[in-house]
């Protein structure tokens, strides 16, 4: 089964006058948008900077396998949390000259003392507090924008970094005693990230419900109903 969602061209005679977006341009993030809405076809551009960057074509087992179970991974902690929002390659208006789309992201609603906020448009706008994506000229943006926690996956290597944000830059987390990795932005949100790397979603899914099953996370929850 697969799953599209496209973007809705403003009209043939707008898309016709509208220069095209290429990667190394540089613009404002105002422009980038406006192009962006007027040529669908344009599947993945991000405005890192000012600079355009458009992706090469994304590998299987690089990119798209450890994003299928990150989504999962997250999508099975989200349905057992109240007031977060999850969301894939979604655009994020980051700062004026940054708007960029993570593979994943987890955010808390701004109703429940989340940073950043959906606009009108159906946009992300601010600092989610999670993203996952892939090093590069959008982690310092991350930081310096204020987003909380970033998970890097390295399959080239392999490894995963997840950065947290301590006194404005990212910081390294360390692994527990046991191996995993563990959100301090939300509880009982745990990663084993050798079962990622190996792709047993199977063991993914067993170590968050752990944490899900934690009495951390029943302490956030119950936090999120007494500010609901």
């Amino acid at each position: 089964m697969a799953v599209t969602t496209d973007r809705q061209s403003l009209g043939p005679s707008a898309a016709a006058d509208t220069p095209t977006l290429r990667h190394g341009d540089r613009l404002s993030r105002a422009e980038f948008h406006r192009r962006y809405l007027l040529h669908p076809e344009i599947k993945k551009a991000e405005l890192i900077d000012g600079v355009v960057c458009m992706p090469s074509p994304l590998r299987t087992e690089f990119h798209g396998a450890p994003d299928f179970d990150i989504t999962g991974w997250l999508a099975l902690y989200r349905a057992h949390t109240p007031g977060l929002v999850g969301a894939n390659n979604a655009t994020v208006l980051l700062d004026a000259t940054n708007e960029v789309q993570p593979d994943v992201q987890l955010l808390v609603r701004k109703s429940v003392g989340g940073q950043a906020q959906i606009t009108a448009g159906d946009y992300v706008e601010g600092a989610p507090e999670l993203v996952d994506k892939d090093l590069g000229a959008k982690l310092r943006a991350y930081e310096r924008n204020g987003v909380r926690e970033y998970i890097v996956v390295v399959t080239g290597k392999p490894r995963v970094i997840w950065f947290v944000l301590e006194d404005g830059a990212f910081q390294e987390l360390a692994a527990e005693a046991d191996g995993t990795l563990r959100s301090r932005v939300f509880p009982g949100l745990w990663l084993d990230p050798a079962a990622l790397l190996a792709g047993d979603l199977a063991a993914v899914l067993a170590t968050v419900g752990l944490g899900l099953a934690s009495d951390e996370h029943a302490a956030f929850v119950a936090r999120r109903h007494d500010s609901g």
